[in-house]
């Protein structure tokens, strides 16, 4: 019972890249089934297009800080989805 990380994109200033690392490092790492992974970002999900992504992966639960003009869309894409979305309110990167 406890928490580990199966991948990490951190580092790339594409989001796309970065999500897309941190899944290729969970399937490395033999996590196969990512629908109990937690997608957890220390910056905001500007556009859908991660959102979507990381679902088609299996992903079912995002938490963001959140703040970014574009919320409203990545909430409606997590709800089209049927996905958890929670907000954290707070960043740990800055920029």
């Amino acid at each position: 019972g406890g928490f580990q990380l199966v991948g990490a994109g951190m580092g790339n200033p594409n989001r796309l890249i970065s999500v897309e690392r941190a899944l290729e490092l969970a399937h490395e790492n033999g996590c196969t089934d990512l629908s109990g992974v937690l997608a957890v970002s220390d910056a905001f999900f500007p556009f859908r297009d991660n959102i979507d992504r990381l679902h088609a992966s299996g992903i079912q639960t995002v938490v963001a800080p959140g703040g970014s003009v574009r919320d409203d869309e990545v909430i409606e894409a997590c709800k089209e989805k049927g996905m958890n979305l929670g907000f954290t309110t707070k960043r740990h990167f800055r920029h």
